[in-house]
């Protein structure tokens, strides 16, 4: 079969059933069948990589349109296709919110324009617009709905059971939930925070309860309407004790920061860079988040990217925003873990690919088989690299991670039959797509 456009040779191809060593050829931005084969126009040697299914971070806010000195879409996919990232779901606090069909519009169009990897969007839900939704949450390129029930960077929040209700009762797509009780940390700020400008005391008063309660509330209302809920970025052993019994409403996503660092010493050694909403928290619930993830009850591992200025970051706490970049550590980040014998590498896959095809029913990709898009990370397993700010994409310029020795690292990121990265050097800017869904 000569007239294929590319051949991946001699890796270890990651299968849903197992890993096995075969060629993969690729022709018109498809995956043709799995064997051995003899030419194309361009044959890629694999020999001792593993060849991932395109990796997604379905968690990332990329600040377009209104907050455009943090990050764009363009920067942020770069950061993204750099860390072996195939496809983006970005979120929708941006200014203005992504909550109208125009608002969506824009970015799908700044997306095609300027993005270097495929992408989707969360629809913001709020009590104005939960009418509309049933019909909004179909539109191209959206990857859910998207509430917050605690305050976090911009204005899109639903506190009250009200205001959550409205949302959850209109469509039938996933709802991806930012769950802290609001009422619950206002006051815990009056009682607990009072004065106190150390940033260690951000874990004690965005409390455990604080997640823990907006997280059974979500729960009862989306067990009540039958609705698919998403909990994003948990945090605490209790919530996950909730979630593991409550497999038949919710989905759970874990971020690499709440699995790698915690706290006092983070607070201690970071600062403000280690200030993200829910908190980074004490060494038992990072435990607890460990064991959800190797018992099954964690679905996804997304970067929760979310970029502030070291200028931003560098004010009084708590008048600092909440939030780190992410999105071109995050694979780093959990391929070092996977070194470290803290997860396998298949399980990656499933937290970064079958997962989200799973949660979000997303077509054509995430899966090495006939026919699907030829998205693949390549990486190379026993690659030692040392993260460094100097070399992020985003325009934040910073990382928590800044000199972290990491073990295995992507060394190729391959959308639709095109080469984006390749050693750690941006090539060929595609012409992104929005990612599409069976609804």
């Amino acid at each position: 079969m000569s007239d294929l456009d590319l051949i991946l040779k001699g890796g270890t191809v990651f299968l849903p059933d197992g890993r096995t060593n075969t060629d993969i050829g690729i022709k018109n931005g498809k995956i043709t069948k799995l064997e051995s084969y003899a030419s194309a126009k361009k044959t890629i040697d694999c020999s001792n990589l593993f060849i991932f299914p395109g990796l997604m971070d379905t968690q990332c806010h990329f600040r377009e349109p209104g907050g455009e000195h943090k990050e764009t879409i363009q920067t942020g996919t770069m950061s993204a296709a750099l860390g072996g990232i195939v496809g983006i779901f970005e979120m929708p606090n941006t200014n203005p919110l992504t909550t109208t069909p125009e608002a969506l519009d824009h970015k799908i169009q700044r997306g095609i324009e300027t993005s270097y990897t495929d992408f989707a969007y969360y629809f913001g839900g709020t009590f104005e617009n939960s009418k509309n939704l049933p019909m909004w949450e179909n539109l191209d390129g959206v990857c859910g709905i998207k509430i917050f029930m605690g305050a976090s960077t911009g204005n899109l929040l639903s506190a009250t059971d009200e205001e959550v209700e409205a949302v959850v009762k209109n469509g039938n797509r996933v709802i991806a939930v930012h769950a802290e009780d609001e009422f619950l940390m206002n006051e815990n700020k009056k009682t607990i925070l009072k004065d106190s400008t150390n940033v260690g005391m951000h874990c004690k008063w965005r409390d455990v309860n604080s997640s823990l309660n907006a997280t059974k509330r979500v729960v009862s209302i989306a067990k009540k309407h039958h609705r698919h809920v998403h909990v994003l970025h948990i945090t605490t052993a209790d919530e996950m004790e909730f979630l593991k019994a409550n497999k038949d409403t919710a989905t759970v996503e874990v971020l690499p920061n709440h699995l790698t660092l915690h706290a006092p010493d983070c607070y201690e050694e970071l600062g403000t860079l280690a200030q993200q909403n829910p908190p980074i928290r004490e060494k038992h619930h990072q435990d607890a988040l460990w064991k959800a993830i190797n018992d099954g009850t964690v679905d996804i591992v997304a970067s929760d990217h979310a970029p502030h200025t070291l200028d931003e970051k560098s004010g009084t706490y708590p008048n600092t925003p909440s939030g780190t970049p992410g999105v071109q550590t995050l694979l780093p980040v959990m391929l070092n873990h996977a070194a470290n014998e803290k997860l396998s590498y298949e399980r990656i896959v499933e937290l970064m690919a079958y997962g989200p095809i799973r949660v979000h029913k997303i077509k054509n990709k995430c899966l090495i088989a006939e026919g699907y898009d030829a998205d693949f990370t390549i990486v190379d397993p026993n690659l030692s690299h040392v993260i460094t700010n100097s070399e992020q994409a985003s325009k934040s310029g910073w990382t928590p991670y800044d000199g972290k020795k990491v073990k295995g690292m992507p060394i190729m990121t391959i959308i639709r039959g095109s080469i984006v990265m390749r050693d750690g050097e941006l090539l060929d800017k595609i012409t992104a797509k929005p990612i599409e869904f069976s609804i």
